[in-house]
């Protein structure tokens, strides 16, 4: 057990000047902000909304939640199993998306806040189904409330989290200690790696720790202009879960001697954590640039739409007016004649198609129309995005 829980115990609570930790801040800030200038505004939100499915199974699959993308899909449709378990894992999906969608949405500002991070653990609680809400075994049996904090105490492996009647002290220094106002930028993009583990080590909520600390980087990274809806730390961390979580156990230790820092945990452990984290954020990074550079995008798609018009799938013409869209960001509908070369019938032909294919969306049945893409392409569009 701990001494007296004094605030202390949760120090250092960012490593001292770092030299590669600087580099890699630098590197991932140049990187993202190239990733952000390749695409346009549509194709980037409709490659967001991939992506916010693509970060849900990776998340789960942390938890040994192995969700389908496919039952993912048929989730975001309202097509649940008549498997109860599946459904369950399907519904836990979609509360997951949701409650990321409104992250990504900007509608909750403050991301550094105790409301904030007991605002994302209730709007998940508050999608799941019963059976998901329930912690324990036996007498140690309990419901988890959304929101809450836990009420008594826990063990995670070797880690004893602080006790419940300390934790909204511990999440005031928290907040306190790693606000970006009081920040410089690069301390800000190191304090998102610091705040993912120190979150995870007062483990405030009896369950649901991790994906909230993980929907926090992810909200924390937007708020900061480092992160956006085109790459997902998860499938990084997903990706290397092993190391991931022998990292954050070994951060949890004390410091091991006079040469280890000056707090009471091991500031090696910390700063080899957050160089970890920093190095899957630039891996993920660069994985999705590889994807989204639009001449090799381009390219996937009109191997796709050529093989689909041979099989009869598609009308010809549908990769022109695909590649128009993309290029352009938006096309007005009138146009599709004479980026199809046909006359204005059958270029409704091609455009009725692909708004069926799920290829193509519009906000209105005469507005523009702006590209899509159904998870059911990821495999063949985005390859690599999901395991085989």
């Amino acid at each position: 057990m701990y001494r007296e829980e004094t605030i202390d115990l949760m120090e250092p609570m960012l490593p001292t000047e770092n030299r590669l930790l600087e580099d890699l801040v630098f590197t991932l800030t140049q990187q993202t902000s190239e990733l952000k200038a390749i695409l346009k505004p549509h194709t980037a939100e409709a490659i967001g909304n991939l992506v916010r499915s693509m970060n849900c199974y990776y998340s789960n699959l942390i938890e040994g939640h192995n969700t389908h993308p496919q039952d993912i899909d048929r989730a975001l449709a309202e097509d649940f199993s008549d498997n109860p378990e599946k459904r369950d894992l399907q519904l836990e999906a979609k509360a997951h998306i949701e409650v990321q969608r409104i992250i990504d949405s900007g509608a909750k500002p403050n991301v550094v806040s105790i409301d904030f991070l007991r605002d994302i653990h209730r709007q998940f609680c508050d999608r799941l189904p019963d059976s998901l809400l329930w912690v324990g075994e036996g007498e140690n049996r309990k419901q988890l409330l959304g929101g809450e904090f836990r009420s008594g105490r826990v063990q995670v492996g070797r880690h004893i989290p602080i006790s419940p009647d300390k934790i909204e002290r511990f999440m005031a220094r928290f907040v306190q200690v790693y606000a970006p106002s009081k920040l410089s930028k690069p301390k800000q993009i190191i304090a998102v790696a610091a705040a993912h583990h120190r979150f995870l080590w007062i483990h405030p909520f009896y369950d649901g720790n991790g994906r909230v600390a993980r929907l926090f980087s992810h909200a924390y990274l937007r708020e900061i202009g480092l992160g956006s809806g085109l790459w997902s730390i998860s499938r990084g961390l997903a990706r290397n879960s092993q190391k991931y979580k022998r990292l954050l156990m070994a951060a949890d230790e004390q410091r091991e001697n006079d040469f280890d820092g000056r707090g009471n945990l091991s500031l090696r452990a910390l700063t080899e954590f957050i160089q970890f984290f920093l190095e899957t954020a630039i891996d993920q990074v660069g994985f999705m640039r590889s994807l989204l550079e639009p001449e090799n995008l381009l390219t996937r798609l009109e191997i796709y739409i050529n093989e689909e018009v041979h099989l009869g799938h598609l009308p010809s013409g549908s990769f022109s007016l695909m590649r128009e869209v993309i290029l352009s960001d938006e096309v007005e509908r009138g146009r599709a004649p004479s980026i199809t070369g046909y006359q204005s019938r059958q270029a409704r032909t091609v455009l009725s198609t692909l708004f069926k294919e799920g290829l193509l969306t519009s906000d209105t049945p005469k507005g523009s129309v702006r590209i899509a893409f159904p998870l059911k392409l990821a495999e063949r569009i985005f390859p690599s995005l999901y395991p085989s």
